[in-house]
């Protein structure tokens, strides 16, 4: 089953997607934003693929074309967006490129930051920047939307609180995210806005694109059109999406609507490239002596995207272009 919002309000109005992305459909009568579907899965879910099949079938009423340049993020905002350390070889990367270490504690317990959640960008709206002398990156990344996981939650029962998988870019501006970072409480005005790809897909029908704890499939990530980096989200990683839900629930209860994040996506076989310019970046130094891939500027374009085995967009694509942020 696959969900999207229609851009409408604050919280976006609620549609089932078909299969293929072509078509969809408004169902007001099960729920009206997705937010609301999560808060209620357990009475919502079996209604929600009923559509679905039917959408998929071809016998349903109501139906329209599914426009991507329409659709917001699956949830506009959400009440908490947590981001995990899943693949240590993309921090390995860049450390190593200033010759610094990672801390040994990261290879048995994640690092997590909280980050910002209370507006996401639509899947093809311009990415707002003040300053591009800021070192604009993005970072391609896969996360998990959960109903409520109570405190104390391992990772063997995490897999049932899934409810949906997304695809996503975190913003980063890395010239005032690092001297940020500096000051040892997090990351504020470094990490301004995430967007996501249109469509957020159940575990279910992922198929065989999903593990049970991770999408089984490759990220592709693209600038003007070039692609630099094309990375198997289901290999290197040192943490898997339950394991980090069971990290973020040791001390807390997650509630209903929450986004948990991998991190950026990174294999250790350097051909399949890199999921952000600063890994990029990091390996020209290592390689090369020197970092000569430029971070994004106003009027460049970056794309994000994850195909199946015949080549069809799963989530649909991000496809943003950097422009400067005028007040209104």
């Amino acid at each position: 089953m696959k969900l999207a919002s229609l851009k409408h309000g604050r919280d976006g109005k609620l549609v089932v997607v078909s299969h293929d992305l072509q078509r969809a459909v408004a169902v007001p009568e099960i729920a009206a934003t997705l937010q609301a579907v999560i808060d209620d899965w357990a009475g919502c879910e079996a209604r929600l693929q009923a559509v679905s099949d039917k959408l998929n079938a071809g016998s349903i009423a109501g139906e329209f074309v599914f426009d991507q340049d329409q659709a917001h993020a699956p949830l506009p905002r959400a009440y908490q967006w947590v981001e995990g350390t899943a693949y240590l070889v993309h921090l390995e990367r860049t450390r190593k490129s200033t010759n610094r270490e990672l801390p040994q504690q990261l290879y048995t317990d994640p690092g997590v930051y909280q980050g910002v959640s209370n507006y996401f960008v639509p899947a093809h709206d311009p990415i707002p920047v003040v300053d591009d002398d800021w070192e604009i990156d993005f970072e391609s990344s896969v996360a998990v939307i959960t109903d409520d996981v109570p405190m104390g939650t391992k990772a063997a029962d995490a897999r049932k609180h899934i409810k949906l998988v997304v695809l996503l870019n975190d913003l980063s501006l890395r010239a005032v995210q690092i001297p940020e970072m500096k000051k040892g409480l997090g990351i504020v005005q470094g990490k301004p806005l995430k967007s996501f790809a249109p469509v957020a897909v159940t575990p279910r029908g992922l198929g065989k694109y999903w593990t049970g704890s991770m999408l089984a499939r490759r990220v592709t990530s693209s600038v003007n059109g070039q692609v630099i980096g094309s990375v198997e989200a289901h290999i290197d990683y040192n943490f898997d999406l339950p394991t980090l839900i069971e990290y973020v629930a040791k001390t807390r209860h997650i509630g209903a609507g929450s986004i948990i994040s991998c991190g950026t996506v990174a294999n250790r076989d350097e051909s399949r490239g890199s999921s952000c310019l600063m890994e990029k970046r990091a390996l020209e130094i290592i390689n090369e002596g020197k970092a000569h891939t430029p971070f994004l500027k106003f009027g460049d374009r970056f794309s994000i995207e994850s195909l199946d085995d015949e080549g069809k967009s799963i989530f649909g694509a991000m496809a943003h272009t950097v422009v400067k942020y005028t007040p209104a």
